[in-house]
């Protein structure tokens, strides 16, 4: 069967990010994972206390370098890791773990641009909440925007407020649509992450997350499967009360209808979890992550779809 999907030259019937590099720059382009050491405002009791409740002592960046190690050091232990599997690639520094907008610029400026000078660098992903942004940082990013390619990483995880509260974000929808429409005026690409099976969510909840961000002006997504770690406050919840977790066919029918309402230009940066097993409470079935790659890409054969069949967004809404 032909790939309908035109974002594609392979059998993803979605836009995937490493088809998005290929056509940027001519070239395989990877990610370096890096520990800045930075924390989180809703750790620290800036906006509240002990992070978001799925989130580990490493804030998320598990596969990151070690904290503890200057900047460079990290940068150029995991490079060599990676260029094990691609030997001829350019790398993109992504500052992961925990809010990486969250000190003072002159310190990030001499983070940044550390990773920036590091040889065949072409640009920088920056994970970030949309409340860690100052004024200041966003004239620094703008700046910064114009020399080199750069992507932020925005966490939303749902539009449902009541689930939002749970899980401990402590920022408002209304801080999250204002901060995309702060770097897109400056023209800075936007990736909004989310998770699905989110503790008493519906598939109903899921797909809104997805309409509601298909209005906005943003670049790229991050589809999480919620993994409930060790040692988490998620975890004392799942004990504590059984929430229902999603099956993995559960999981790939939702991605799929999420799929088919983004508009096609968006680039899926990230389509599962990528959970350490030594950490992974809940779902088993997450440890296999090609298999759930294989099986979506089947799901969508079968069913004849490709990201963008049912949207009905044909311009952008900006807020």
């Amino acid at each position: 069967m032909t790939n309908p999907f035109k974002y594609s030259n392979t059998n993803k019937r979605y836009h995937t990010l490493d088809y998005y590099y290929k056509n940027r720059f001519n070239e395989k382009v990877f990610k370096v994972s890096l520990d800045a050491g930075f924390s989180c405002p809703n750790i620290d009791g800036t906006v509240g206390y002990n992070g978001c409740i799925y989130c580990s002592k490493l804030g998320s960046g598990e596969f990151a370098g070690n904290k503890n190690e200057p900047i460079e050091v990290q940068f150029n232990k995991v490079k060599e890791i990676m260029l094990k599997k691609w030997p001829k690639a350019k790398y993109i520094g992504y500052f992961q773990a925990h809010t990486n907008t969250y000190a003072k610029v002159e310190k990030l400026k001499e983070l940044y641009e550390k990773i920036l000078s590091q040889e065949n660098v072409i640009g920088l992903n920056i994970a970030t909440r949309p409340d860690a942004i100052s004024n200041e940082c966003l004239d620094y990013l703008e700046e910064l925007n114009k020399k080199t390619y750069l992507t932020i990483e925005l966490g939303l995880q749902t539009t449902n407020e009541k689930t939002s509260k749970l899980i401990n974000r402590c920022h408002t929808l209304t801080c999250f649509e204002e901060m995309v429409s702060k770097l897109r005026e400056r023209n800075i690409d936007v990736v909004v992450h989310i998770i699905n099976g989110l503790p008493y969510e519906t598939k109903e909840d899921m797909l809104n997350t997805i309409k509601y961000l298909n209005k906005l002006d943003i670049q790229g997504i991050k589809i999480h499967m919620l993994s409930i770690l060790k040692d988490t406050p998620l975890e004392k919840l799942y004990e504590k009360e059984h929430f229902k977790m999603l099956t993995k066919e559960e999981y790939i029918d939702i991605v799929i209808n999420q799929l088919e309402l983004l508009r096609p230009e968006i680039v899926i940066h990230r389509i599962t979890g990528d959970p350490k097993i030594d950490d992974l409470v809940e779902p088993n079935w997450l440890i296999k992550k090609f298999g759930v790659l294989n099986d979506i890409d089947k799901e969508m054969v079968k069913r004849d779809t490709y990201q963008g069949k049912k949207t009905k967004w044909k311009y952008l809404i900006t807020t």
